[in-house]
């Protein structure tokens, strides 16, 4: 049920050409799907072309299983129809097979299509090899976020994520004494459309306890999404627009907040990272919730919940995603200090689950000097699985 969605691209790639707009097939949801079947079909027929074309001796396919395993699929099939020599496939992001009905009993239909699965929970990575899968843990994505900033903490304490909120307070002219909180209505245009009513609505029944609040609204790049927000807020009192591309800004606008209030997905582990407590939102198309419904084995949505198996965030989903219900949470949390600690210190825990294993990689070149790296981010240690396995195929 956790949705990492599109957002686990990370924003720094070298040398990268796009065939197309990541937004163009990037849809949650069952029925939400069906009004862009035409265009999935014509953009997998022409990333199957283009790696075909290229021939690659290692193909890595980031989430969206969906298309990603479509195409793993046909290019084996394709390969193997040409006598091409297939690539290594590996996936980066397990399905979330410990969330459904049958899901662990499925894994067993990616052998046929996947060599290789970088998990970035703890726990799946042991699961996906005792079905037959080679599988390695690297960490979760977001703490990537972490080497942005020149943090000189103890050990314990690398990975959080304190911003600079006298630094966003003063840029924005916002009172010290004004309490501050981050929306965060999602990536995808899709969700904003569904979320942002119902969060603004929030807003209106919060003003009566809180006339001074100051609103962060944590715009996506996305360029739909950034015109459908600025549209929607022109009018807005007292509002802040954090743009997705600055982690500086984006953290400093946490360390400034009392609260976030989330929809659903990878912004639930930033605010995590900055030691935020927030209220977690989701809602999607009433056919998409029925099977949901019916079909989920956990009761949580949001990834920390689900790694303590508690209810440690406040969740809304469904039809109690409303904005009544929305602000009473967000109001127990910024009055209550025991209810603040207890999110505060359930991340400590969540993060250190979620830490790259500890590896002693050594980086060699036709037999000079070796580097130790002991302290490993989640995109080296994935790089070192592909790079190792690769190899011993060799």
């Amino acid at each position: 049920m956790h949705n990492s969605g599109s957002s686990l691209l990370p924003a720094r790639f070298l040398g990268l050409n796009t065939l197309f707009p990541i937004e163009d097939i990037a849809v949650m949801g069952i029925w939400e799907l069906l009004p862009y079947l035409n265009q999935f079909r014509v953009r997998l027929k022409q990333t199957i072309e283009a790696a075909l074309s290229f021939r690659p001796h290692v193909v890595l396919t980031v989430d969206s299983k969906g298309f990603s395993f479509r195409f793993l699929k046909h290019l084996r099939a394709t390969s193997a129809q040409q006598g091409m020599v297939s690539p290594l496939h590996f996936h980066y992001v397990s399905p979330s097979f410990w969330a459904w009905k049958g899901g662990e009993a499925r894994l067993k239909g990616l052998l046929q299509f996947v060599d290789h699965v970088l998990c970035i929970l703890p726990f799946e990575a042991e699961v996906c090899r005792s079905n037959g899968l080679a599988a390695t843990f690297v960490g979760h994505p977001t703490l990537e976020d972490i080497s942005d900033f020149q943090l000189k903490d103890a050990t314990e304490r690398r990975y959080r994520i304190q911003g600079n909120a006298e630094a966003f307070l003063t840029d924005h002219g916002i009172s010290s004494g004004s309490p501050v909180i981050s929306l965060l209505p999602g990536s995808r245009l899709q969700e904003v459309t569904r979320m942002f009513p119902i969060f603004s609505s929030t807003l209106e029944h919060l003003k009566g306890s809180f006339p001074d609040l100051v609103t962060a609204v944590h715009v996506a790049p996305n360029q739909h999404v950034e015109d459908y927000i600025d549209k929607t807020v022109c009018k807005w009192p007292s509002v802040v627009l954090v743009p997705g591309g600055s982690h500086q800004i984006k953290y400093n606008s946490f360390s400034a907040s009392s609260v976030a209030l989330c929809t659903s997905g990878t912004v639930a582990m930033e605010v995590q990272l900055a030691r935020l407590p927030c209220v977690v939102a989701y809602r999607a198309h009433l056919l998409t919730e029925l099977v949901i419904r019916y079909k989920a084995i956990i009761p949580y949505i949001s990834l920390p919940n689900i790694l303590l198996d508690s209810a440690i965030i406040p969740e809304a989903l469904f039809q109690d995603c409303t904005p009544s219900k929305f602000a009473s949470l967000l109001k127990d949390l910024i009055l209550d200090d025991n209810l603040r600690e207890k999110q505060i210190n359930a991340a400590e825990e969540v993060i250190e689950l979620l830490r790259p294993p500890k590896m002693n990689i050594s980086c060699s070149t036709k037999g000079e000097m070796s580097v130790p790296l002991s302290d490993c981010t989640p995109s080296m240690v994935a790089a070192y699985a592909i790079l190792y396995s690769r190899n011993k195929l060799e």
